[in-house]
């Protein structure tokens, strides 16, 4: 995983509000985020070994990283630096689950391309290898990091948000996992479907959409399958596109077959929505497996 590493700020409120206005009320946490991270922890929990390169502020960073240590992500390249580390402000409307988020990058900005090659270097990288990449982090570390994916012949993930148009090379020979608004940013088509399918042509790998409640959708092969969600009652849908990418990966990691990877992390996401905050609701392999099972579906 090469990402973001947070400290999100969580103000649950009555309603999220509109451009200009505020609204009253609320409650307050801090929690431990980031997109990468997020992915990480997500992995991790789904069975994966998992490796994060990131970055943290030397002064505010250790309980961060205690926090990813304690479910088993190795942090031997996430670097320390003077930057504070990144820091998120997550809105959430308490009755949808909806939210809205504000990234401030801090050590994140200082993850560089010599960073993150020295450390897949080490890593010496191979076919059986995933590795997974989100926009939370500047243009240069990302490009090298599928650059060297590339060449090594690991397969390569990219979530790509937040949406940066400006990134797009970094998408070539990935699986990509947009969301629709970042679909939109990425390819156009009278809808998701032909947007999915476009993105999937130039890119050379499937896409999987994630449409929140409606569950998912796999572009592949020039066909579009749907993944239904699984109903559930939602209190934070913070982290749910996260969890959707970790365990998309690990499930890839394990061996098993897209549209089985798929049909696990559309699960995963379902329970992740169900707890407040990015990752309290992040299920292990064993939960995934009761969840599909009770579905009469089953995973690889």
């Amino acid at each position: 995983m090469i990402g973001s590493i947070n400290n999100d700020l969580i103000v649950r409120l009555p309603r999220l509000p509109a451009p200009g206005e505020t609204v009253a009320g609320g409650r307050l946490s801090r929690q431990h985020g980031g997109k990468g991270a997020n992915q990480a922890v997500a992995a991790a929990r789904a069975g994966a070994a998992v490796i994060l390169i990131g970055a943290v502020g030397a002064t505010d960073g250790e309980d961060n990283l205690d926090a990813l240590a304690a479910d088993h992500v190795d942090l031997t390249h996430v670097r320390r630096c003077d930057a504070p580390t990144g820091t998120a402000v997550v809105l959430v409307d308490e009755n949808t689950g909806e939210n809205q988020i504000a990234v401030v990058p801090g050590a994140n900005a200082g993850v560089s391309a010599e960073q993150v090659n020295s450390a897949l270097r080490a890593l010496e990288l191979g076919a059986r290898d995933v590795v997974v990449l989100s926009f939370e982090l500047p243009h240069p570390p990302l490009r090298s990091a599928a650059d060297h994916a590339r060449q090594s012949r690991a397969r390569l993930v990219v979530n790509p948000a937040p949406a940066r148009p400006d990134y797009q090379d970094v998408l070539s020979g990935a699986l990509v996992t947009p969301n629709l608004a970042e679909l939109a940013s990425l390819a156009s088509g009278p809808g998701p479907h032909e947007a999915a399918l476009a993105l999937a042509a130039r890119t050379g790998q499937p896409v999987v959409v994630t449409r929140g409640a409606d569950g998912a959708l796999l572009a592949d092969s020039g066909e579009v399958t749907l993944f239904p969600a699984h109903q559930v009652e939602a209190r934070d849908t913070t982290g749910a596109g996260d969890t959707l990418t970790g365990v998309l990966a690990a499930s890839l990691a394990r061996g098993c077959d897209l549209p089985t990877a798929v049909r696990r992390a559309v699960a995963a996401a379902a329970l992740a929505v169900t707890k407040d905050g990015a990752r309290a609701g992040m299920p292990t392999a064993a939960e995934i497996d009761r969840l599909l099972a009770g579905d009469g579906t089953t995973g690889k």
